[in-house]
């Protein structure tokens, strides 16, 4: 894949092949669009400096919210290319609130979303396990679009106060090994399309793009996502960076190790095809890992499992998640080795302090 602004590919165009000159500023008005969105229809990709000009024009809210619909819809009707995601990417990350963390070895376990599986809090949990096993997680997340509960509202329901607030969330980090960024106070940019992405309650390229623009810049990353090709794509962007990072996707469609069948982990390191069997765990039913249809069902499930009273198949998938992003932390330990350290800090306690200590930090 090639990741340079030529346009040589005939399915490419330019803003500047329609006859306009995009301005350093973000300044392409409304009328701009009809064109962008002609091109787009017509299975034509854009640039990744144009991508990025063009989300920054829909974040300064250049256009109007029935050109962002469609301009959302053309991505759920066809794949998004890989110079197109990471100009989305690109945007957002210019224009987020950055928060420095580069005193710590920190990681981000975060899921697209928009699997339609409905599973309870699995990667919030598995980031307040890590943490309870004495690492560093930065966590970055959002409300639920398209899922009853996201890790936002669950962190909410427990009392945790969002914040951007640097020297905060340097002493979380310092006290609970823990910060949780919630993405409005990071992304500004993002306002102008949050209510768009509620109206239709569907995964839209904007999830594509969440697990990408974490505004921490951590240096390691397990990102879970919905499909293949998202897996392809996502490793091509992370090998860029220089990160430690895991992508997972399980092959019945869930953005997470679900237990429930085989399951993909492409890293830096090695491109696996995995079950549960290899981790030493149990197969799960989809029924097992069912979230609740609330955010106090949600709530509910997520501290039984913290309290160490889930199931075995509820316990089990916080395992493999934290045990695997452990892993991506320390590829040079054993993955069954990671889990044990899972194991135990999630039935010893250690990650219920976690989210004790961050509660009554205020």
């Amino acid at each position: 894949m090639n990741d340079n602004n030529n346009n040589t590919d005939p399915k490419k165009f330019t803003l500047g092949d329609l006859g306009v000159q995009s301005p350093p500023s973000g300044g392409l008005g409304s009328g701009v669009m009809k064109p962008i969105l002609n091109k787009l229809i017509q299975h034509r990709t854009l640039t990744r400096e144009d991508a990025k000009e063009i989300l920054k024009n829909i974040a300064s809210e250049k256009y109007n919210q029935s050109q962002i619909t469609a301009f959302m819809a053309v991505y759920m009707m066809r794949s998004i290319t890989p110079e197109e995601l990471a100009g989305f990417r690109d945007a957002l990350i210019e224009l987020c609130v950055p928060v420095d963390l580069s005193d710590f070895r920190t990681i981000d376990l975060c899921g697209t979303g928009g699997d339609g599986k409905d599973t309870f809090n699995i990667s919030t949990l598995s980031s307040l396990v890590v943490a309870g096993a004495g690492y560093k997680v930065a966590k970055h997340g959002n409300y639920g679009v398209s899922s009853a509960c996201g890790s936002s509202n669950v962190m909410d329901y427990f009392g945790y106060k969002f914040t951007n607030d640097q020297d905060t969330l340097k002493k979380q980090m310092d006290d609970a090994g823990f910060v949780f960024m919630h993405a409005p106070l990071f992304h500004p940019a993002m306002k102008a399309v949050g209510p768009i992405r509620r109206d239709l309650g569907m995964k839209t390229f904007f999830n594509l793009i969440g697990p990408l623009v974490n505004p921490s810049n951590p240096q390691c990353q397990m990102a879970g996502v919905f499909d293949l090709e998202t897996v392809r794509l996502y490793s091509y962007l992370f090998q860029q960076t220089g990160k430690h990072f895991s992508v997972i996707y399980s092959l019945d469609g869930y953005d997470e190790i679900s237990l429930t069948g085989k399951f993909k982990v492409v890293s830096n390191k090695e491109d696996l095809l995995l079950n549960p069997e290899n981790l030493g765990l149990n197969q799960c039913k989809q029924e097992d890992l069912h979230g609740g249809d609330t955010v106090e069902e949600a709530a509910t499930i997520f501290k039984t499992i913290l309290e160490s009273k889930g199931t075995e198949a509820q316990n089990n998938a916080v395992f493999a998640n934290a045990g695997m992003a452990i892993h991506t932390l320390h590829p040079e330990k054993s993955i069954e080795q990671c889990i044990e350290e899972a194991k135990s800090s999630l039935l010893g306690g250690k990650a219920a302090k976690v989210l004790q200590k961050l509660v009554t930090s205020h």
